[in-house]
């Protein structure tokens, strides 16, 4: 078995959101240890690290408890930058590969980094008969999305290939659905795109999006 790839210092973003391979992420940066940060990444053309929180804010608050995060993030390469005013940079980055961290840092001015080694990407599995009715709701979801404010970044008009991939389908419907964020980040943590979206299409059936 081949070893996974692994990087050294990659800066770390913690969010109170889950980031997803090929999901879209519009960010407004204002504080001063990420403005830096994306500046740098924008300029080397380098990604940096999404993980969801599990203890703490995403602005950092005077006697709030340090962040604390899961393991296991995305990486975010940066698509769009703008500076609409001094102290405040605007970014579109695209979910890439996930990662592990291995070893992690705070560094005094508040920026985390770590040693990261690269999770596999979703193997490309087509969407079985029984969960093609996920797929078809999730192109009317999103034509319906895209209809009503056709600005949004991340609503892309699927193609006949995403929409047969069960990785890409889950992944869009994780985006989508209410769920509580610990359940997102474990669906993202699966190996399995065909086991992430079967627990999705359950997910689908109890709240009647996507009957059997």
């Amino acid at each position: 078995m081949t070893p996974p790839l692994t990087l050294s210092s990659l800066p770390l973003f913690p969010l109170g959101s889950v980031l997803f391979p090929d999901g879209v992420l519009a960010l407004r940066v204002f504080e001063v240890r990420y403005l830096d940060m994306v500046r740098k990444c924008h300029q080397a053309g380098a990604p940096f690290g999404v993980v969801s929180l599990t203890q703490g804010h995403e602005v950092r608050q005077a006697g709030a408890p340090e962040e604390r995060f899961n393991d296991i993030g995305t990486l975010a390469v940066i698509e769009q930058l703008e500076t609409p005013q001094p102290g405040l940079i605007t970014v579109l980055c695209r979910g890439s590969q996930r990662f592990r961290i291995t070893q992690r840092r705070h560094l005094p001015h508040g920026l985390w980094t770590a040693d990261v080694g690269h999770i596999e990407r979703d193997l490309t599995v087509p969407v079985p008969e029984d969960l093609k009715k996920a797929s078809t709701a999730l192109a009317q979801v999103l034509n319906t999305l895209q209809v009503r404010d056709p600005d949004l970044p991340h609503l892309v008009k699927p193609t006949a290939a995403q929409l047969d991939d069960c990785g890409w389908v889950a992944n869009r419907w994780c985006e989508l659905l209410p769920v509580p964020l610990e359940l997102k980040q474990r669906l993202m943590e699966l190996d399995n795109p065909l086991v992430r979206l079967e627990l999705v299409g359950d997910v689908l059936e109890r709240t009647g999006i996507a009957p059997s």
